[in-house]
């Protein structure tokens, strides 16, 4: 089954908390803290894998999530960091955000893409003693890792797109010019799925075409199959239009061309730009050789190059290829999306201390994912412990705001689930 759009969750792994520990040894007394720093939390990363050809495994597991961090120790043992995640994607992938449809990675390369996160392990109580503060008992808990939906969109990579109405001969071509086998039979909408092959070149060279299902009038609005493949064709360097030259059909190979340029002008003016090679195929069925005549004087007039060939004998495709091969010495190479998304300053707007305060029935109360993370470790029964959230209080903002907004000393404060007195 090919599947080519799908949407997914990554969660990266949370840090392990810090450590609230104490030296424990015989004969002698009163050991310091030596409680061990959290591990830090798995990523979760991209990787290219050349195996795959479409997004099939994502239709039946759509969540993926990092290893945890693990807690830290006594006798300053550091916590084990989680595994890294990695997600195999076939090349030409490109990651966008579900709510805008910006592309946040085009997966085109062999370069990893971390797109989580793991969260930053919390410190033991080690780190907290000076001194004056010998015997700290708080520590920081772990920060949790980043955490996201994504929609993964396939583009093959091809130099090439066949497009054409379908039962033209673009897949007896294909499977003629190269290695791949499609399915191929006398009725439309044979080839349900794109297909890729390698044309290898006398002398070295070689280029990758990709034989798209056939398109009819409408496709750009959704008709028939092209509007679900049209997105293939948009990496493509050049065409080759193929257009059924025998009229066995009753078609009109005038009328279909310009039908097929329209469908991918409406699709995309960028499409409708690349260069195009026209090719009139089944030619060992024409019967009046004056179509041909007529049909080159048209293509001529719309300044591209034609070429008669018949894919099921074999004329004609040695020329097409190297005149193939030749334009794509002239093209640029293969597009790759740039991003338009930041993440990482996405992910630092989101780590901003944004701190909300609100004043409900006489109590003053502070709402901050980032303070409920950094309080987390706090040991309310300890004065140290208090001191420093305290301190956390002050350099963060927190007291200044509660006193713009006419705080009074006894007044109550609350956090989440922590109440406490304001005491200046």
């Amino acid at each position: 089954m090919f599947i080519d759009v799908a949407k997914i969750y990554v969660k990266a792994g949370k840090g392990g908390n810090g450590a609230v520990s104490f030296h424990r040894e015989k004969y002698i007394a009163n050991g310091g803290p030596d409680g061990g720093d959290g591990g830090a939390g798995g990523n979760v990363i991209f990787v290219v894998d050349d195996n795959l050809n479409t997004l099939l495994d994502f239709k039946y597991k759509r969540k993926y999530v990092a290893e945890n961090g693990q807690n830290g120790m006594g006798s300053n043992s550091t916590g084990k960091s989680g595994a890294n995640l990695y997600i195999k994607v076939p090349r030409g992938t490109l990651i966008k955000d579900p709510e805008t449809g910006a592309i946040i990675k085009d997966m085109s390369t062999d370069e990893e893409f971390i797109i989580a996160r793991g969260g930053k392990g919390g410190w033991g109580n080690s780190h907290f003693a000076t001194p004056t503060r010998q015997a700290p008992r708080f520590a920081k808990n772990g920060l949790p890792g980043e955490e996201r939906e994504v929609i993964l969109e396939l583009k093959l990579l091809a130099d090439v797109g066949l497009i054409g109405y379908p039962n033209v001969g673009k897949s007896t071509l294909l499977s003629m010019i190269s290695a791949a086998r499609p399915k191929i039979a006398n009725y439309h909408f044979t080839t349900l799925t794109p297909q890729l092959g390698v044309v290898k070149i006398p002398g070295g060279g070689s280029f990758v075409v990709a034989d798209i299902p056939g398109l009819i009038e409408g496709a750009s609005e959704g008709i028939g199959l092209g509007h679900d493949f049209l997105r293939h064709v948009e990496r493509c360097r050049m065409l080759i239009h193929i257009v059924d030259i025998s009229g066995f059909e009753g078609r009109d190979p005038i009328s279909d061309y310009k039908k097929i340029n329209e469908e991918l002008q409406k699709f995309s003016e960028e499409l409708a730009k690349l260069p195009q090679i026209v090719v009139g195929n089944k030619a060992d069925l024409l019967d009046d050789e004056g179509k041909i005549t007529e049909f080159k004087d048209f293509i001529e007039k719309e300044g591209k190059k034609l070429f008669i060939i018949s894919a099921a004998t074999n004329q004609g495709i040695k020329g097409l290829m190297n005149e193939v091969y030749k334009t794509l010495s002239e093209l640029p190479p293969l597009k790759v999306y740039e991003p338009e998304v930041d993440l990482q300053q996405e992910y630092e707007k989101k780590a901003e201390r944004d701190i909300k305060i609100t004043k409900e029935n006489g109590i003053f109360v502070i709402e901050s994912e980032w303070l409920l993370r950094v309080l987390g470790g706090i040991d309310y029964t300890d004065f140290e412990s208090l001191q420093y959230m305290n301190r956390i209080l002050e350099s963060s903002g927190v007291n200044k705001k509660l006193e713009e907004m006419g705080i009074k000393e006894g007044d109550t404060v609350s956090i989440y689930d922590i109440q406490f007195e304001y005491i200046k």
